[in-house]
């Protein structure tokens, strides 16, 4: 059956019958559940979720009172054909969230297992958010954005189309975000720029001191040798052998839009 009978559904919401509801989920008063929608085992709904065709989550997912999920992509260039939005497992998206599936028929949006997603924000069409990331209140994610896993993107920020946020990034709040963020460090500023390593974000995901060390070290290369990028990635590449160092590498090397930089004195 596509509606595990022993789900449970609110009278007053409007689950279509080809709807497949897993085992044990809870869907709230006044939800609206279209057709092509699957909704895995032990989800939660509050009220007024209202969950658009195309749109496929994994079990364990808690999505709070207002939330639209799977929403036609605010995008010019789309032309109704179908698309997917694809959640993972273990995620809480909470109040008054929008996410879009893809623009392109057949094209994703994604987002994977166990984020936190706080209220009133935006995921547009064809971005990849990781694993275990946090996305503050009021955050925007603009299309094709990527998150890596473990990242921290604070209240207010708003990130370009395109831009690539690595693992372990955080992102003080108001932040601009138009280029791409390599992994385990700090940005902020309107003009996003970095202001060092992400210590508390690295200690809390169980980076020995010597990672940490490597993470250091890295930095100092690129954002405070005065080398130009290119020489400081061979440095980096030749000196520090950790596998964090070449993630940080490989991340850069794979840019297109160009990595933030740090600001010259007299810009602040």
């Amino acid at each position: 059956m596509p509606i595990d009978p022993s789900a449970s559904i609110a009278p007053t919401a409007r689950v279509h019958p080809e709807a497949v509801i897993g085992a044990r989920a809870v869907i709230g008063e006044y939800c609206v559940i279209e057709s092509d929608v699957v909704i895995g085992a032990f989800c939660r709904l509050e009220p007024y979720v209202y969950v658009k065709r195309w749109t496929e989550m994994g079990e364990g997912n808690e999505i709070s009172a207002g939330t639209a999920l799977g929403t036609d992509p605010l995008d010019k260039a789309f032309t109704g054909e179908r698309s997917y939005l694809r959640i993972g497992r273990g995620n809480k998206i909470r109040e008054h969230y929008t996410i879009s599936r893809g623009t392109k028929p057949e094209s994703a949006t994604v987002v994977g297992d166990e984020n936190y997603i706080m209220t009133s924000g935006h995921i547009a069409h064809n971005c990849i958010i990781g694993n275990q990331c946090v996305i503050a209140s009021c955050a925007l994610v603009a299309g094709y954005v990527e998150v890596e896993d473990q990242a921290f993107i604070s209240g207010g920020v708003v990130i370009h189309q395109f831009s690539k946020i690595g693992r372990l990034a955080m992102v003080g709040g108001n932040t601009r975000v138009n280029s791409d963020l390599p992994p385990f460090l700090l940005y902020s500023d309107f003009n996003v720029a970095p202001r060092g390593v992400n210590l508390v974000g690295l200690k809390r995901a169980g980076f020995e001191a010597a990672e940490i060390a490597e993470v250091k070290t890295a930095y100092r290369l690129l954002y405070r040798s005065g080398l130009k990028l290119s020489e400081a990635l061979l440095r980096i590449e030749a000196e520090l052998g950790g596998a964090h160092a070449r993630h940080m590498v490989r991340f850069i090397r794979a840019s297109h839009r160009g990595i933030a930089r740090a600001r010259q004195r007299g810009d602040e």
